[in-house]
């Protein structure tokens, strides 16, 4: 593997054969959880292609032409002609495996995996989840020189890294995007000393036996366990939403709603999350129309009279979505009057729903014990009820879930745990 720069780019990749390019940046967490993989790969196929790193932030003009957007971004390149699909963002070791089907053939990469040996590592505790409540038991962990991994399908930062802004959170005088109060989180944990295994596809779980598999060959051997997944957005559940999802529907405002420029967008949902980030989604929407099943909004005093006060947002109450369907590049919802039962159709370019989370538990077989809700349940110290395995933050049995409860079952569990291991 090598570093070129736009002036090598004709020669090493446009006539180099068979070419993985990665695009990559500095201070970019996805870069960082990208290059152990990229390294990995390109010990494993060396013979079969060329593997280069170009600096992105010194070769834009070469990005832009090539329509690189983002880091890090792999492209493949077979006899000067990009072949596959591009990989951008938390790039996982599946992702590149795939992609090296579209240059060097599937049963080259099957045969390669076959020669994969399967690996084990030793750590006193793994962490399941990467956002404030997986971060901070990170962090105090790292501080009582406690061996500790950190593991998240994604990156870390969990649903704090989309919300839009975050005033509540203590220290900081001005609202925090989330994604940088995510991030300053994270660099802290991991400055400190704990591992990051991020971006992974997470194969197996044994609780019992506290053994983790990644990428269906290296396996986590932990004294203790922390489950720190947290929640993921619920779906209404009617028809024409999983078709649409990321084609006219999203669940995340600040992901998209810079792709809503003057125009109109439906919110479903009358919480906190729906309420405020209907108010983030004017700074670019032209018209925003809230739907929501209650007479009366559920979100905090504060969120609510700023949405009232804004002329951009208008209020549908008792009503309910009953189907989604696409009209050129129109999104139509079909509504309900929870009322008169009547139906009618509303006509917009997007819509956001905001309907409530739930725990993200499809890694467990094993038998954690449960509440009515379907959230873990801990003791004080935050135990579950298999021995030696903790839960935190959202995926937690509790009243309120906010930033800072997250933080302190992090707290709590990671004291805990260093007085255990003691």
């Amino acid at each position: 593997m090598k570093e070129i720069t736009s002036t090598d780019f004709e020669k090493e990749v446009l006539k180099g054969g068979k070419v993985v390019v990665d695009f990559y940046s500095t201070e970019c967490p996805p870069c960082e959880a990208l290059a152990p993989k990229f390294e990995s790969l390109a010990s494993l196929f060396g013979s079969e292609a060329k593997f280069v790193k170009i600096f992105r932030q010194q070769n834009r003009d070469l990005a832009d032409k090539l329509g690189v957007k983002s880091s890090p971004t792999v492209l493949f390149f077979e006899d000067g002609k990009e072949v596959g699909v591009r990989l951008s963002g938390g790039i996982r070791r599946h992702d590149l495996f795939e992609g090296m089907k579209a240059l060097v053939g599937k049963e080259k990469v099957k045969e390669i995996k076959l020669q994969i040996k399967p690996e084990t590592s030793q750590y006193d505790v793994a962490i399941l989840g990467g956002g404030p409540g997986g971060l901070t038991a990170g962090l105090y962990l790292c501080q009582a020189k406690v061996n500790t991994v950190l593991i998240d399908v994604g990156l870390p930062g969990g649903n704090v890294s989309t919300t839009h802004m975050v005033s509540n959170y203590p220290g900081f005088i001005d609202p925090q995007p989330g994604y940088m109060l995510s991030h300053f989180m994270s660099e802290q944990t991991k400055q400190c000393g704990t591992s990051y295994k991020v971006a992974v596809d997470v194969t197996h779980v044994d609780l019992v036996n506290k053994k983790i598999v990644l990428d269906d060959y290296e396996t986590i051997q932990a004294r203790k366990i922390i489950i720190a997944t947290g929640t993921s957005p619920n779906f209404l559940g009617v028809p024409g939403e999983k078709e649409l999802k990321g084609n006219g529907i999203s669940y995340c405002a600040t992901c998209d709603a810079k792709y809503f420029g003057e125009k109109e967008v439906i919110v479903i949902g009358g919480g906190n999350s729906a309420i405020e980030e209907a108010d983030f989604i004017t700074k670019f929407a032209s018209k925003v129309t809230i739907v929501h099943q209650f007479d009366k909004l559920q979100a905090n005093k504060t969120a609510q009279e700023k949405a009232f006060a804004n002329k951009k947002i208008g209020f549908m109450f008792e009503h309910e979505p009953r189907s989604f369907r696409k009209s050129g590049n129109s999104v139509i919802a079909e509504v309900e009057d929870l009322k008169t039962k009547l139906r009618k159709e509303l006509v917009a370019d997007g819509v956001f729903i905001f309907v409530g989370l739930k725990p993200n538990l499809s890694l467990f077989t094993d038998k954690l014990e449960l509440d009515n809700w379907g959230y873990i349940k801990t003791d004080e110290d935050k135990r579950t009820n298999i021995e030696g395995v903790y839960a935190v933050g959202d995926v937690s049995s509790k009243k309120y879930r906010q930033i800072t409860t997250a933080i302190a079952d992090g707290t709590i569990a990671a004291i805990s745990i260093t007085k255990e291991l003691d």
